[in-house]
Protein backbone atom coordinates (compact mmCIF):
# COMPACT_ATOMS: atom_id res chain seq x y z
CA UNK A 1 0.00 0.00 0.00
CA UNK A 2 1.26 3.44 -1.07
CA UNK A 3 0.70 6.20 1.66
CA UNK A 4 1.08 9.75 1.08
CA UNK A 5 3.38 12.70 3.11
CA UNK A 6 0.80 15.06 3.80
CA UNK A 7 0.03 17.67 6.54
CA UNK A 8 -1.54 16.36 10.02
CA UNK A 9 -3.80 18.26 11.07
CA UNK A 10 -5.32 18.37 14.48
CA UNK A 11 -7.09 21.30 16.51
CA UNK A 12 -5.71 23.48 14.10
CA UNK A 13 -2.36 22.54 14.74
CA UNK A 14 -0.07 21.49 11.34
CA UNK A 15 2.88 18.85 11.84
CA UNK A 16 4.90 18.07 8.70
CA UNK A 17 6.42 15.53 8.10
CA UNK A 18 9.78 14.90 10.03
CA UNK A 19 8.35 16.87 13.06
CA UNK A 20 7.53 15.95 16.66
CA UNK A 21 4.48 17.62 18.90
CA UNK A 22 2.50 17.43 21.86
CA UNK A 23 -0.74 18.86 21.28
CA UNK A 24 -4.27 19.68 23.30
CA UNK A 25 -7.56 17.42 21.11
CA UNK A 26 -9.64 20.12 23.18
CA UNK A 27 -10.25 21.75 26.69
CA UNK A 28 -13.15 20.92 28.55
CA UNK A 29 -14.09 22.76 31.59
CA UNK A 30 -15.28 21.52 35.02
CA UNK A 31 -17.84 22.82 37.52
CA UNK A 32 -15.24 24.82 39.30
CA UNK A 33 -13.66 26.23 35.71
CA UNK A 34 -10.53 24.12 36.11
CA UNK A 35 -9.62 23.24 32.52
CA UNK A 36 -9.35 19.66 31.34
CA UNK A 37 -7.16 18.88 28.14
CA UNK A 38 -6.58 15.86 26.56
CA UNK A 39 -2.48 15.85 25.24
CA UNK A 40 -1.82 14.14 22.19
CA UNK A 41 2.07 13.00 20.99
CA UNK A 42 2.62 13.19 17.40
CA UNK A 43 5.96 11.96 15.98
CA UNK A 44 6.83 11.42 12.56
CA UNK A 45 9.53 10.39 10.09
CA UNK A 46 10.42 12.40 6.47
CA UNK A 47 9.69 8.91 4.59
CA UNK A 48 6.06 8.55 3.54
CA UNK A 49 4.27 5.28 5.96
CA UNK A 50 1.44 4.67 7.71
CA UNK A 51 -0.12 6.57 10.72
CA UNK A 52 -0.75 4.17 13.25
CA UNK A 53 -2.75 5.78 16.56
CA UNK A 54 -1.74 3.92 19.71
CA UNK A 55 -4.39 5.18 22.16
CA UNK A 56 -5.30 3.81 25.87
CA UNK A 57 -8.10 5.16 28.83
CA UNK A 58 -11.33 5.19 27.07
CA UNK A 59 -11.99 4.09 30.44
CA UNK A 60 -10.44 5.78 33.34
CA UNK A 61 -9.42 2.87 35.56
CA UNK A 62 -7.49 1.19 32.27
CA UNK A 63 -4.13 1.71 34.28
CA UNK A 64 -2.75 -1.55 32.63
CA UNK A 65 -3.89 0.13 28.75
CA UNK A 66 -2.68 3.49 30.04
CA UNK A 67 0.96 1.94 30.99
CA UNK A 68 1.66 0.02 27.28
CA UNK A 69 1.12 3.01 25.71
CA UNK A 70 3.57 5.36 28.18
CA UNK A 71 6.13 2.88 27.59
CA UNK A 72 5.60 2.64 23.75
CA UNK A 73 5.76 6.71 23.65
CA UNK A 74 9.50 6.57 25.52
CA UNK A 75 10.82 4.25 23.19
CA UNK A 76 13.11 6.00 20.58
CA UNK A 77 12.02 3.81 17.81
CA UNK A 78 8.53 5.27 18.19
CA UNK A 79 9.72 8.78 18.51
CA UNK A 80 11.84 8.25 15.76
CA UNK A 81 9.86 6.03 13.70
CA UNK A 82 12.02 5.39 9.81
CA UNK A 83 8.65 6.02 8.14
CA UNK A 84 4.83 7.11 8.42
CA UNK A 85 3.73 8.58 11.57
CA UNK A 86 2.82 7.90 15.46
CA UNK A 87 -0.07 9.14 17.16
CA UNK A 88 -0.26 8.56 20.51
CA UNK A 89 -2.96 9.17 23.04
CA UNK A 90 -2.22 8.00 26.65
CA UNK A 91 -5.31 8.76 28.45
CA UNK A 92 -8.58 9.36 26.18
CA UNK A 93 -10.97 9.85 29.33
CA UNK A 94 -8.81 12.23 31.62
CA UNK A 95 -12.11 12.75 33.56
CA UNK A 96 -12.51 8.92 34.36
CA UNK A 97 -8.83 8.54 35.00
CA UNK A 98 -9.24 11.30 37.76
CA UNK A 99 -11.39 9.93 39.73
CA UNK A 100 -10.32 5.95 39.05
CA UNK A 101 -13.69 5.00 37.41
CA UNK A 102 -14.83 3.53 34.36
CA UNK A 103 -17.21 6.31 33.16
CA UNK A 104 -17.89 9.99 32.85
CA UNK A 105 -19.28 12.04 35.88
CA UNK A 106 -22.52 11.88 34.05
CA UNK A 107 -22.55 7.71 34.23
CA UNK A 108 -21.87 7.61 30.93
CA UNK A 109 -19.71 5.09 28.40
CA UNK A 110 -17.11 6.94 26.77
CA UNK A 111 -16.97 3.94 24.12
CA UNK A 112 -20.78 4.46 23.88
CA UNK A 113 -20.76 8.19 22.50
CA UNK A 114 -19.62 7.91 18.87
CA UNK A 115 -19.88 9.79 16.47
CA UNK A 116 -20.99 12.36 19.12
CA UNK A 117 -22.27 15.77 18.86
CA UNK A 118 -20.61 18.89 19.06
CA UNK A 119 -23.15 20.24 21.53
CA UNK A 120 -24.17 17.12 23.35
CA UNK A 121 -22.93 15.68 26.97
CA UNK A 122 -19.66 15.64 27.78
CA UNK A 123 -19.00 12.33 26.43
CA UNK A 124 -20.30 13.35 23.09
CA UNK A 125 -18.52 16.10 22.81
CA UNK A 126 -15.17 14.35 23.15
CA UNK A 127 -16.22 11.62 20.92
CA UNK A 128 -17.32 14.08 18.46
CA UNK A 129 -13.55 15.48 18.64
CA UNK A 130 -12.28 12.00 18.41
CA UNK A 131 -14.47 11.14 15.16
CA UNK A 132 -13.72 14.63 13.62
CA UNK A 133 -9.92 15.34 14.71
CA UNK A 134 -8.06 11.71 14.83
CA UNK A 135 -10.15 9.89 12.74
CA UNK A 136 -9.42 11.42 9.48
CA UNK A 137 -5.71 11.84 10.29
CA UNK A 138 -5.11 8.11 10.84
CA UNK A 139 -4.32 4.77 8.65
CA UNK A 140 -5.25 1.99 11.08
CA UNK A 141 -4.95 2.37 14.78
CA UNK A 142 -4.70 0.26 18.21
CA UNK A 143 -6.60 0.64 20.98
CA UNK A 144 -5.88 -0.39 24.41
CA UNK A 145 -8.03 -1.43 27.52
CA UNK A 146 -8.61 -3.73 30.44
CA UNK A 147 -11.20 -5.83 31.95
CA UNK A 148 -13.89 -4.33 33.85
CA UNK A 149 -14.48 -4.47 37.38
CA UNK A 150 -13.64 -7.81 38.88
CA UNK A 151 -12.65 -8.98 35.16
CA UNK A 152 -9.23 -10.70 34.40
CA UNK A 153 -8.80 -11.10 30.46
CA UNK A 154 -5.69 -12.91 29.16
CA UNK A 155 -4.39 -11.10 26.66
CA UNK A 156 -6.20 -11.15 23.37
CA UNK A 157 -6.94 -9.08 20.67
CA UNK A 158 -10.12 -8.32 19.14
CA UNK A 159 -11.18 -7.73 15.60
CA UNK A 160 -13.55 -8.45 12.93
CA UNK A 161 -12.54 -11.60 10.87
CA UNK A 162 -14.38 -10.58 7.75
CA UNK A 163 -12.20 -7.79 6.83
CA UNK A 164 -9.53 -9.44 5.74
CA UNK A 165 -6.93 -6.37 6.57
CA UNK A 166 -7.89 -6.12 10.15
CA UNK A 167 -7.33 -9.98 10.40
CA UNK A 168 -4.12 -9.34 8.65
CA UNK A 169 -2.81 -6.96 11.08
CA UNK A 170 -3.80 -8.69 14.51
CA UNK A 171 -1.60 -11.84 13.03
CA UNK A 172 1.56 -10.07 13.15
CA UNK A 173 0.38 -8.07 16.65
CA UNK A 174 0.19 -11.64 17.22
CA UNK A 175 -0.97 -12.12 21.01
CA UNK A 176 -1.92 -15.27 22.55
CA UNK A 177 -5.58 -14.89 21.10
CA UNK A 178 -6.90 -13.58 18.31
CA UNK A 179 -10.99 -13.12 18.91
CA UNK A 180 -13.49 -12.54 16.36
CA UNK A 181 -15.74 -9.46 17.69
CA UNK A 182 -18.28 -7.63 16.03
CA UNK A 183 -18.97 -4.00 16.31
CA UNK A 184 -20.32 -2.45 19.25
CA UNK A 185 -22.73 -0.05 18.54
CA UNK A 186 -21.66 4.00 18.91
CA UNK A 187 -18.31 2.49 19.42
CA UNK A 188 -15.11 4.04 18.20
CA UNK A 189 -14.26 1.16 16.61
CA UNK A 190 -17.54 1.13 14.37
CA UNK A 191 -17.09 4.66 13.75
CA UNK A 192 -13.41 4.62 12.86
CA UNK A 193 -14.93 0.99 10.29
CA UNK A 194 -17.25 3.15 8.70
CA UNK A 195 -13.94 5.65 7.29
CA UNK A 196 -12.49 2.47 6.04
CA UNK A 197 -10.00 2.73 9.46
CA UNK A 198 -9.17 -0.69 11.21
CA UNK A 199 -9.14 -0.43 14.77
CA UNK A 200 -7.96 -3.28 16.71
CA UNK A 201 -8.79 -3.19 20.38
CA UNK A 202 -6.09 -4.86 23.38
CA UNK A 203 -7.75 -6.08 26.17
CA UNK A 204 -5.45 -7.22 28.93
CA UNK A 205 -5.65 -7.82 32.37
CA UNK A 206 -8.24 -5.88 34.93
CA UNK A 207 -9.08 -2.48 36.51
CA UNK A 208 -7.35 -0.18 38.48
CA UNK A 209 -4.23 -3.29 38.78
CA UNK A 210 -1.13 -3.52 37.05
CA UNK A 211 -0.57 -6.60 35.24
CA UNK A 212 3.38 -6.65 34.10
CA UNK A 213 3.44 -9.83 31.80
CA UNK A 214 0.22 -8.76 29.78
CA UNK A 215 1.66 -4.82 30.08
CA UNK A 216 4.58 -6.35 28.32
CA UNK A 217 2.56 -8.43 25.70
CA UNK A 218 0.69 -5.29 24.50
CA UNK A 219 3.99 -3.12 23.91
CA UNK A 220 5.64 -6.51 22.32
CA UNK A 221 2.09 -6.80 20.40
CA UNK A 222 3.08 -3.16 18.78
CA UNK A 223 6.51 -3.36 18.37
CA UNK A 224 6.05 -6.49 16.18
CA UNK A 225 3.12 -4.68 14.13
CA UNK A 226 5.19 -1.58 13.95
CA UNK A 227 8.09 -3.94 12.41
CA UNK A 228 5.96 -5.76 9.84
CA UNK A 229 4.40 -2.00 8.77
CA UNK A 230 8.66 -1.10 8.47
CA UNK A 231 8.47 1.53 10.83
CA UNK A 232 10.14 0.15 13.44
CA UNK A 233 13.94 -1.95 13.25
CA UNK A 234 13.80 -3.71 16.38
CA UNK A 235 14.40 -7.04 17.67
CA UNK A 236 11.18 -8.57 19.51
CA UNK A 237 10.08 -11.87 20.11
CA UNK A 238 7.71 -13.72 18.25
CA UNK A 239 4.32 -15.01 19.90
CA UNK A 240 1.90 -18.15 18.47
CA UNK A 241 -1.58 -17.10 18.88
CA UNK A 242 -4.78 -19.06 18.29
CA UNK A 243 -8.05 -17.78 16.69
CA UNK A 244 -10.91 -17.84 18.80
CA UNK A 245 -14.18 -17.71 16.52
CA UNK A 246 -16.43 -17.58 19.13
CA UNK A 247 -16.70 -17.36 23.06
CA UNK A 248 -19.27 -17.37 25.79
CA UNK A 249 -19.80 -17.13 29.34
CA UNK A 250 -20.16 -19.66 32.05
CA UNK A 251 -21.96 -18.07 34.81
CA UNK A 252 -22.99 -19.41 38.28
CA UNK A 253 -25.64 -21.47 38.87
CA UNK A 254 -25.88 -20.42 42.56
CA UNK A 255 -24.47 -17.87 44.59
CA UNK A 256 -22.22 -18.32 47.40
CA UNK A 257 -17.98 -17.96 47.10
CA UNK A 258 -16.30 -18.95 43.73
CA UNK A 259 -13.27 -20.70 43.63
CA UNK A 260 -11.44 -21.20 40.01
CA UNK A 261 -9.58 -24.20 40.13
CA UNK A 262 -7.95 -23.08 36.08
CA UNK A 263 -5.19 -20.97 35.82
CA UNK A 264 -6.48 -17.93 33.48
CA UNK A 265 -5.37 -18.59 29.82
CA UNK A 266 -5.13 -22.12 29.67
CA UNK A 267 -7.05 -24.45 27.41
CA UNK A 268 -9.95 -26.52 28.74
CA UNK A 269 -11.81 -29.93 27.88
CA UNK A 270 -15.30 -29.93 27.93
CA UNK A 271 -16.43 -32.13 31.00
CA UNK A 272 -13.07 -30.70 32.94
CA UNK A 273 -13.72 -29.58 36.56
CA UNK A 274 -12.61 -26.19 36.27
CA UNK A 275 -13.98 -24.33 39.54
CA UNK A 276 -16.04 -25.24 42.46
CA UNK A 277 -19.10 -22.73 44.27
CA UNK A 278 -19.15 -22.92 48.13
CA UNK A 279 -21.38 -21.70 50.55
CA UNK A 280 -19.38 -19.64 53.59
CA UNK A 281 -20.97 -22.12 56.07
CA UNK A 282 -19.47 -25.98 54.75
CA UNK A 283 -22.61 -27.39 53.95
CA UNK A 284 -22.73 -26.86 50.10
CA UNK A 285 -20.28 -27.26 47.52
CA UNK A 286 -20.98 -27.45 43.44
CA UNK A 287 -18.18 -28.14 41.14
CA UNK A 288 -18.20 -26.08 37.34
CA UNK A 289 -17.38 -27.96 35.06
CA UNK A 290 -16.44 -26.74 30.97
CA UNK A 291 -19.16 -26.72 28.66
CA UNK A 292 -16.97 -27.25 25.65
CA UNK A 293 -13.79 -27.33 24.46
CA UNK A 294 -11.72 -24.35 24.33
CA UNK A 295 -9.69 -21.70 26.26
CA UNK A 296 -10.31 -19.80 29.65
CA UNK A 297 -9.70 -15.55 28.08
CA UNK A 298 -11.26 -14.10 31.39
CA UNK A 299 -11.94 -14.49 35.31
CA UNK A 300 -13.93 -13.19 37.51
CA UNK A 301 -11.78 -12.25 40.41
CA UNK A 302 -14.04 -11.69 42.74
CA UNK A 303 -14.75 -14.80 45.62
CA UNK A 304 -17.99 -13.96 46.79
CA UNK A 305 -20.38 -13.88 43.65
CA UNK A 306 -24.72 -14.33 43.03
CA UNK A 307 -26.41 -15.97 41.01
CA UNK A 308 -25.97 -16.02 37.37
CA UNK A 309 -22.54 -13.82 37.43
CA UNK A 310 -20.34 -13.90 34.56
CA UNK A 311 -17.50 -16.82 35.72
CA UNK A 312 -15.40 -17.32 33.11
CA UNK A 313 -14.94 -16.80 29.06
CA UNK A 314 -14.58 -19.57 27.46
CA UNK A 315 -12.95 -19.34 23.51
CA UNK A 316 -13.48 -21.39 21.07
CA UNK A 317 -10.78 -21.79 18.58
CA UNK A 318 -10.99 -21.68 14.80
CA UNK A 319 -12.00 -25.51 13.05
CA UNK A 320 -12.35 -26.56 16.86
CA UNK A 321 -15.18 -29.13 17.60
Amino acid sequence: MEYENKTIRINEVNIEPGNSAQISLNWYQLPTKAVIEIPIYVFRSKNPGPTLLIQAGMHGDETNGIEIVRRLITKEEVRNPLCGSVVAIPVINTFAFLYGTRDLPDGKDLNRCFPGSKNGSLGSRIAYDLTNEIIPQIDLGLDFHTGGKQINNYPQLRCTFEDGRSLELAKQFAPTYIINAPFRDQSYRKEAAKNGKPILVFEGGESSRFHYQYINEGVNGCLRLMKYLKMVDVDVRENSYSLVIKSSWVRARSSGMFHCTKTNGVPITKGEVIGEITDPFGEQMEKITAPQNGFIIAINTHPVINQGDALMHIGVEKNSD
